[in-house]
């Protein structure tokens, strides 16, 4: 099929036009200052909360804690003419100066702004992000989306997914942070940070333990409290402590038998409760399954309509089923969202979005993210001087990939491997135009770098065959709405790489994909990096990586599995591919029936399923290659602060980053036969160079819930403290006495 190229920049020339009509203005239209004592800022958010909250009518009080309807989301439903075209929106009170709220899908960028002929950047997926280790990178990734927001007239973001990755096939894991609470927890949480220090609302979603997407709407989470506790609720703890973000979006699932957004345990008990949690808790689109059940079970807001949260709520509360303050509660922690956040003084004006620095952020985010999983005989980087390079697969000539559902940010000029151009489809792979060929020309010049699609395996390896290097892009494209049915990759990618492999011994993988994968020709090929979803600034990334322009130094968030029964559960739960369609809204299959996921592995999952089995990865949690080396001496275990120091050299002839992980083995009285990350650090250093830095500890990591006291409780012994460059490489062990 003939394809038409057409370049980011020509592209973005289009885009770039369409901004420079007049900005979106309801926002700034809508409201004048409001003399009153709850605009006097010195006052606090809760304070100015109670002062609004006294003045308002029942009417005004109902009309928050609800959205108006699906909106754009679906056609033919009404849109409010101050409706940003956005995923949700919430009518504001003029008379009181409370503003709208438009809320904004942007778990990888701001989604649908060509709705409105605007531009959004593409970031990496949020689990590339979460390979960098890096927090500031986090903070930058949040900022991005924050200003994006503000810029397009936007106050509230619902991004910030931390579920973690109990089931690898879930298809939404790109949009998440990985399988560690502390690693996803303290990325998604700085990210919201950098987002929330935009002046915009954030959310943290999906609570929780939401963790496929198969049978979504009706399975039953069925997992002890304890482990519940340790695992995915302390991964959301430790992102709401650190940026206490406006709001928490219940999940669509049952846990225990009651669904999240009405499940009294998950909302009043923990996230109210132990959390502290001062915002506001809205459902998931169409999550809402009660009035009376779910307001006091602890849900502040239906998302996107008023099927339980309008009329109903009002005679739930006239019939005095739902005492008023319960309305009022919903409503000030609203309220005080939107005071903490700065949206009530410093309104969005619109502007027009900055694409050459969000490209360029991009680009910075998705150097930390690539991850060396090989490099056999040194085969990377690339020397300038090749001859020749083969690229196959993947629309590498056009394009990187992106993924898919309500991540999915619209492509400037439209998707680059379509020649009918245009939006992207719903559950279909939708490529951006960052063009590897391109970028590898401009770092080859003296080559021939030439372009081979992976439909013809045998005239791939034909072109392999001829070329100093071959470089085989491979995918899997992952959506909400599905889960990949096994760890494999798709279309007989596998099988084009073991053929082009065979042709060539200079065979260098990129693996564009939204999860781990298996790789059943690993040992076959020289090298292989795992670039994520890229993002715009993907090929120019990746190519600074393959020419040793930038040192690679990127971790894996996540445990790459050889093959499916090495896992907890050999296969999706709920899963059936005799009986059911991959893709559906619903999840990977077309489910009505309700189901139970018996989660008996509790915290163990990921690597500490394969360290409490005896079980070997393909790629272990944590690991990543560089072009120098490192090594570790002198540990040292300061007991009294649960702190470690330990000596990083970089005993190569690179400038390079390490990032020294940390974790404990808890005393025997825990009963456990894993460790557990505790803390780490990313260490830049130059050839050469040697530092010494201290790691402080996580408690949390260090301490079992006890479900007695329902608190946290340090455990008395010998802790074992292991320090390295990935859980299965801790050259330096040492014991901690508490």
């Amino acid at each position: 099929m003939q394809r038409r190229a057409i370049g980011w920049f020509g592209g973005l020339i289009v885009l770039t036009q369409l901004c420079a009509a007049p900005a979106y203005t309801p926002l700034q239209a809508q409201q004048k200052p409001v003399p009153a004592p709850w605009m006097e800022t010195s006052l606090s958010p809760d304070r100015r909360a109670d002062l609004v909250l006294a003045q308002m009518t029942e009417a005004e009080k109902l009309q928050l804690v609800h959205g108006t309807g699906w909106g754009v989301l679906k056609p033919g439903t009404p849109v409010p003419p101050e409706d940003n075209g956005g995923a949700g929106f919430v009518p504001g009170i003029k008379r009181l100066g409370i503003p709208d709220v438009n809320l904004a899908d942007s778990a990888v960028g701001v989604r649908m702004a060509a709705l409105r002929g605007r531009y959004s950047t593409l970031l990496p997926s949020t689990l590339g992000a979460a390979s960098s280790w890096d927090a500031d990178s986090a903070y930058l990734y949040g900022s991005v989306i924050g200003r994006e927001l503000r810029a397009q007239g936007y106050n509230m973001s619902i991004g910030g997914g931390v579920n973690l990755m109990r089931e690898p096939r879930n298809g939404r894991s790109f949009e998440y942070a990985g399988e560690d609470p502390l690693l996803a927890g303290t990325m998604t949480g700085n990210l919201m940070k950098g987002l929330q220090a935009q002046k915009i609302m954030g959310d943290i979603k999906h609570y929780a333990i939401n963790d496929q997407e198969t049978g979504r709407n009706v399975l039953n989470v069925m997992l002890d409290r304890k482990s519940m506790r340790e695992s995915d609720l302390l991964a959301f703890q430790i992102a709401i402590g650190i940026s206490q973000p406006a709001a928490v979006m219940c999940s669509y699932n049952k846990v225990d038998g009651d669904y999240a957004c009405e499940n009294d345990y998950l909302l009043n008990q923990v996230l109210k409760k132990d959390f502290g949690f001062k915002g506001w808790v809205l459902s998931d689109w169409d999550g809402t399954h009660s009035t009376v059940k779910a307001a006091l079970n602890g849900l502040d807001q239906e998302q996107p309509g008023s099927d339980y949260f309008g009329d109903a709520l009002q005679k739930a509360i006239a019939a005095r089923d739902l005492p008023p303050s319960r309305l009022d509660d919903m409503v000030h922690r609203i309220l005080r969202s939107m005071f903490a956040a700065g949206i009530v003084d410093d309104l969005p004006h619109g502007s027009v979005v900055d694409p050459f620095q969000g490209r360029e952020d991009a680009r910075r985010i998705e150097e930390e993210s690539i991850v060396l999983l090989r490099n056999a005989s040194e085969v990377l980087p690339l020397p300038r001087s090749l001859k020749s390079i083969a690229l196959i697969g993947s629309h590498a000539d056009l394009g990187v990939l992106s993924g898919g559902g309500s991540a999915q940010v619209d492509p400037p000029a439209g998707n680059v491997a379509d020649p009918r151009r245009g939006n992207g489809e719903w559950g279909k792979p939708v490529y951006f135009p960052s063009s590897p060929l391109k970028e590898i020309r401009s770092r080859a010049p003296q080559a021939s770098v030439t372009y081979t699609s992976e439909d013809d395996i045998q005239a791939a390896a034909a072109a392999a065959k001829n070329a100093d290097v071959a470089i085989v892009f491979v995918n899997q494209y992952m959506s909400e709405g599905r889960d990949a049915p096994t760890l494999s990759l798709p279309d007989r990618q596998d099988a084009l790489v073991s053929a082009v492999a065979a042709a060539n011994p200079n065979t260098i993988v990129v693996l564009e994909t939204g999860g781990p994968v298996s790789m059943p020709w690993h040992n076959k090929v020289k090298g292989i990096l795992e670039v994520w979803y890229p993002g715009i600034g993907g090929a120019e990334a990746m190519a600074g990586i393959l020419f040793g322009e930038v040192n690679p130094s990127g971790k894996l968030p996540v445990t790459f599995a050889a093959r499916e029964a090495d896992l907890p559960h050999p296969r999706v739960p709920g899963f059936d591919p005799a009986n059911t369609t991959p893709g559906t809204a619903d999840g990977a299959s077309d489910i009505n029936t309700p189901f139970d996921v018996h989660y008996s592995e509790g915290v163990r999952f990921g690597y500490k399923w394969f360290d409490s089995e005896r079980k070997e990865p393909l790629y272990p949690f944590g690991f990543g290659l560089s072009y120098t080396t490192f090594a570790y001496s002198r540990l040292k275990v300061d007991a009294d602060r649960a702190a470690v120091s330990f000596t990083v050299t970089n005993t190569g002839h690179r400038p390079g980053a390490e990032i020294a992980e940390v974790y404990v083995e808890l005393p025997n009285s825990a009963g456990e036969n894993f460790k557990r990350l505790a803390g780490w650090r990313r260490i830049p250093l130059s050839a050469g160079e040697s530092r010494n830095v201290t790691v402080v500890l996580d408690p949390l990591t260090m301490s079992v819930f006890d479900t007695k006291t329902n608190s946290f409780i340090l455990p008395r012994g010998r802790f074992q403290v292991l320090v390295g460059s990935s859980s299965r490489e801790t050259p330096l062990v040492g014991t901690m006495i508490k």
